[in-house]
């Protein structure tokens, strides 16, 4: 398969200045280090952005790859030979400190987790109390987090003598180098397991699907979450485990559309009320008030009942509810409601309308 162009890779254009290329290439190896990422062909991935730097950070080499491409360098391509700064710079700005993860011992927050959550328009309106099932993962209950069968299956590796990193020495075009990495025996952290629990493996963690009771708040609209502290997976070290995220979907309501905290509704009424007035009865999410429909209405008209919209989510002020009038003309008359509407037709029922008279002047008749 055919290498990518780098400058793609990097995400940058081919006029980017070198400190544009360093920033991309320092965002895109936080996010494809193997220590760090969980992506499946993480390694990969950082692989080709580790290459990609290589070239266009160096100038004579960005000038024969402007012009020849993937096949400068006598066709045999670009090889990455290396970093020309250390990792640990950029774990340093990533988590606040000069290690990796995996080299610290230090207690480290657990992974969030995020789950959708269907509500209907009700429980959005007047919140609710509903259930869901998350699978999280929990200090296993046998080994208690160790990974060991027992206490005397820990020992201190033999490799890196606890400290939890090697100093691998490398030769490159630019010479030897010495660079300090992960143990690969005890992956950084400093203790060998003998002999590994049976119940999880030696990952010292065991996954459990878990109910979880949600509060759903007051006002909740599709799009908006909510954060459950501490419902993530378990943290590593001793650290405090990871969040929960509930992502809200309201469903449609027949009735109402909801816009920001208010809500629409098309109400029907016959041609008579509209003409003539009336008191309908309107549907709110709080029960059915009473409207003043006055003689004349044209359909589309817009009324608003104040403070019968949706509660704001924060504040719990409660949005308007927009009712937009539609005139509906019936589509099947009895005998006698065809001679009524055959005599109201020998009157100008128009004469009194500005609309009317608008149309007739545009048309001149």
């Amino acid at each position: 398969m055919s290498k990518r162009d780098y400058y793609d890779v990097l995400g940058i254009n081919k006029g980017a200045s070198e400190p544009d290329i360093k920033k991309a290439y320092r965002t895109l190896a936080k996010k494809y280090h193997p220590d760090v990422s969980t992506e499946s062909n993480a390694e990969a991935k950082f692989k080709e952005v580790q290459e990609a730097y290589e070239v266009l950070s160096d100038s004579s080499k960005r000038g024969q790859y402007d012009r020849f491409g993937h096949q400068a360098n006598q066709g045999q391509g670009f090889q990455s030979s290396g970093f020309d700064f250390d990792i640990n710079d950029i774990f340093s700005s990533f988590f606040g400190g000069g290690e990796s993860p995996r080299t610290s011992n230090r207690p480290r927050k657990g992974q969030d987790l995020q789950k959708r959550m269907n509500v209907s328009f009700e429980e959005s309106i007047f919140g609710a109390k509903k259930h869901i099932r998350v699978n999280i993962h929990e200090e296993c209950h046998v080994c208690h987090g160790t990974g060991a069968f027992s206490r005397k299956d820990v020992k201190t590796c033999s490799r890196c003598n606890g400290k939890g990193t090697v100093v691998v020495q490398q030769q490159s075009i630019f010479g030897t180098t010495r660079t300090q990495t992960i143990c690969p025996v005890c992956n950084g952290k400093g203790k060998e397991i003998t002999r590994k629990c049976s119940t999880c493996n030696g990952e010292g963690i065991e996954s459990h699907n878990k109910e979880i009771e949600v509060k759903v708040p007051v006002g909740i609209d599709s799009g908006q979450q909510i954060r459950l502290e501490g419902y993530g997976n378990k943290g590593y070290n001793g650290g405090p485990s990871g969040d929960l995220y509930i992502l809200f979907d309201v469903r449609k309501h027949p009735l109402y559309e909801r816009h920001n905290d208010d809500l629409l509704i098309e109400v029907p009424i016959t041609f008579v009320q509209a003409a003539m007035g009336d008191m309908i009865k309107v549907p709110t999410p709080y029960g059915d008030v009473k409207l003043r429909v006055p003689a004349g209405t044209q359909s589309k008209t817009t009324f608003r009942l104040k403070g019968k919209g949706a509660p704001n989510v924060r504040s719990k002020r409660k949005g308007d509810e927009h009712i937009i009038i539609n005139v509906v003309t019936p589509n099947k008359l009895s005998r006698h409601q065809t001679k009524l509407f055959e005599e109201l037709e020998k009157t100008d029922l128009t004469k009194d309308s500005s609309i009317w008279e608008k149309f007739k002047k545009a048309l001149k008749i």
